[in-house]
């Protein structure tokens, strides 16, 4: 292992502890002339911004916007920039695109999003919430076991379980619907439940969201159970009932056209861009940029 790939796969590392979505990207196969190789990797970041190496400016932009593309739809991709004439198919799961550069190189890179998994908050030690952590970990969700009177939840959280059989379940349950967790749960009988969440200092419409008691009735008697019965309907909800948004920060950018060379550009600030007549232009290249700037006018109708 190069020490470039050594310190791409340490920056990969703290983005997943910091639980930051990004892309890596990966060259496959590279046709000569061009720079890059197959090996070379990147890692594409929300904000458009690339670390690593994978290509030459056109290949780059082209990259940057299929990688924001994959950030928000969630689905890894084959992107192909190829010189000339595409060819009409290319395949489901694939893309081409076409390479303006005078390099005339041809290069594949795959493109693998690389998201959190889902979070779970459970609130108390219970042995309720240890099944709760169990069984959640072999459906793909990372869970924390959290102090109800400190809660921290966000909206991305998948959810916040309180079973902590009367400890700081007040605050939990509060901290969860100010911050718009999508599910939220309280293990609790009915009747004992009815007097927690009337004590809320919460809206009647935050207080109806909370689940309690929380699962599906399936005639549960051990915490296994109960904690099966629970992420049951956590599935149902993010799946079935109320599809849960998209774990990516953003929707996939707008993309923009060089005017120079008539590439598709991603509009952030990480790509190449100047103003011009109050408007933002994009750029595939310091080379496009360059010869707008000498001659706008000559680019007028295609910005």
């Amino acid at each position: 292992m190069t020490w470039q790939s050594e310190a791409l796969s340490a920056r990969t590392r703290e983005l997943e502890d910091r639980r930051e979505p990004h892309v890596l990207a990966t060259v496959v196969r590279a046709q000569h002339p061009s720079s890059a190789h197959p090996g070379d990797s990147a890692v594409i970041l929300a904000d458009g911004s690339i670390e690593g190496f994978v290509g030459g400016n056109c290949v780059e932009a082209s990259v940057r916007d299929h990688g924001l593309r994959v950030l928000a739809g969630g689905e890894p991709l084959l992107l192909r920039v190829l010189p000339g004439p595409l060819p009409d198919d290319p395949g489901e799961g694939a893309v081409n695109v076409a390479n303006p550069c005078l390099s005339g190189g041809a290069v594949e890179i795959f493109l693998q999003p690389r998201l959190p998994a889902p979070r779970v908050l459970l609130v108390g030690t219970s042995p309720t919430a240890r099944a709760l952590q169990a069984i959640a970990e072999v459906l793909g969700f990372e869970t924390e076991l959290a102090d109800g009177a400190a809660l921290s939840p966000t909206a991305a959280d998948a959810a916040v379980i309180v079973a902590s059989h009367g400890a700081d379940e007040e605050p939990a349950l509060e901290a969860a619907l100010r911050a718009g967790v999508r599910y939220v749960a309280l293990v609790a009988s009915s009747r004992r439940g009815s007097d927690v969440l009337a004590s809320l200092d919460v809206s009647d419409a935050d207080r109806a969201r909370v689940h309690c008691p929380a699962g599906l009735a399936l005639g549960a008697r051990t915490p296994a159970e109960t904690a099966l019965s629970i992420l049951a309907e956590l599935v149902a909800e993010r799946r079935l009932r109320s599809p849960a948004p998209s774990l990516q920060p953003a929707a996939a950018p707008a993309t923009a056209v060089d005017p120079v060379c008539g590439m598709s550009v991603a509009a952030v600030e990480a790509s190449l861009h100047a103003e011009h007549a109050g408007a933002t232009v994009y750029f595939c290249s310091p080379g496009c940029r360059k010869a707008f700037l000498a001659a706008p006018e000559r680019y007028a109708t295609a910005s």
